[in-house]
């Protein structure tokens, strides 16, 4: 939503707007200028729901843009009073959505998260877009990430993990992956992850299991340390999740690791070059047909999916990405 965010205050610069954020997002984005942060606490059921309403009691908006069409979004809604409500189109909505919305962005199959997000905005009359990722990193957290990977060091950061665990990758695959990255581009390799035991274990076996030197950092990274690490990489090796949207975010070239959900919808937006996907093969694999003929958006998150993305997969997109001299993909 950055971009949008950022286009809509240099095309509309009178515009006052109020983001509606989770808890974690917030960590990250908050400290974005000229925004109305309002924080929906998604794990505290009902307390959260009453929480998000008390914080919008009294005020009015011109315009609603529900762009999460999920249930408890839906939900959420039912405390923002506006006068228009704009959702997704009947193709794409879920969950009841056409009940909280009285108007709908037009149909557009096939497209990316982030062009559906400007399609919004679109729809409204702004057609420019200003494709602007300037989330503040404070200084503290640039100098933790200076000690980490230092000026002018070539470096891997691998982010094996997803929110939804049937999404990370095989720490065998990821250890092969790091010696193959040390030995033939003299990289220097950094693990990341979350303080969930499970990632943080994810990543222990990375380091463990690999043969060459592996700096584990899981959990012991804040999101704007995380940032900040990421923006230093030469390059990023992640699954779908939010560490691989972040690098993208930094303008940093991301090896996009894709069984589980479709990268023409979800991959980095710079990255698409680079992505392994495995996303028909999952398809043909679980449903019996190829990607084309799923619904958009589909996720097949299913145990074993993410197996059938090898090291050799990733190896090669590394070795192309490194022959290219890729660096920043614009910010």
């Amino acid at each position: 939503m950055t971009p949008v965010v950022r286009t809509l205050q240099r095309e509309w610069p009178e515009t006052a707007i109020t983001w509606i954020v989770g808890k974690a997002e917030h960590a990250l984005v908050g400290d974005i200028a000229g925004v109305d942060f309002r924080v929906f606490d998604k794990t505290a059921g009902l307390r959260g729901y009453r929480d998000l309403w008390r914080q919008l009691r009294g005020k009015r908006f011109d315009v609603l843009l529900h762009n999460q069409f999920a249930l408890r979004a839906n939900i959420a809604s039912l405390g923002i009073r506006a006068g228009l409500r704009l959702g997704y189109d009947k193709a794409r909505s879920r969950d009841f959505h056409g009940l909280f919305v009285n108007a709908r962005i037009p149909p557009h199959p096939g497209q990316h998260v982030i062009d559906i997000y400007f399609s919004f905005i679109e729809t409204l009359g702004v057609s420019r877009r200003h494709m602007v990722w300037d989330i503040p990193v404070p200084p503290e957290a640039d100098a933790k990430a200076r000690q980490w990977i230092p000026n002018g060091s070539p470096s891997l950061v691998i982010s094996p993990c997803s929110s939804h665990h049937i999404r990370s990758w095989s720490a065998e695959q990821a250890a092969t992956v790091a010696e193959h990255a040390v030995r033939q581009h003299d990289l220097q390799v950094l693990v990341t992850g979350s303080p969930a035991g499970h990632e943080q274990a994810l990543c222990a076996a990375i380091a463990e299991q690999a043969a060459v030197p592996v700096t584990n950092l899981a959990g012991q990274t804040s999101i704007k340390e995380t940032l900040a690490l990421l923006g230093r990489a030469t390059v990023v090796i992640s699954p779908d999740s939010g560490p691989a949207h972040m690098a993208n975010a930094m303008g940093r070239p991301v090896i996009g690791l894709y069984a589980c959900t479709n990268p023409g919808r979800a991959r980095p937006y710079y990255s698409g070059q680079w992505c392994v996907d495995k996303y028909d093969e999952a398809a043909r694999m679980v449903h019996g047909k190829p990607a084309s003929e799923l619904r958009w958006g589909t996720k097949i998150e299913r145990p074993g999916v993410m197996d059938l993305i090898s090291a050799a997969d990733v190896i090669e997109r590394l070795d192309a990405l490194m022959e290219s001299g890729a660096t920043h993909t614009g910010r």
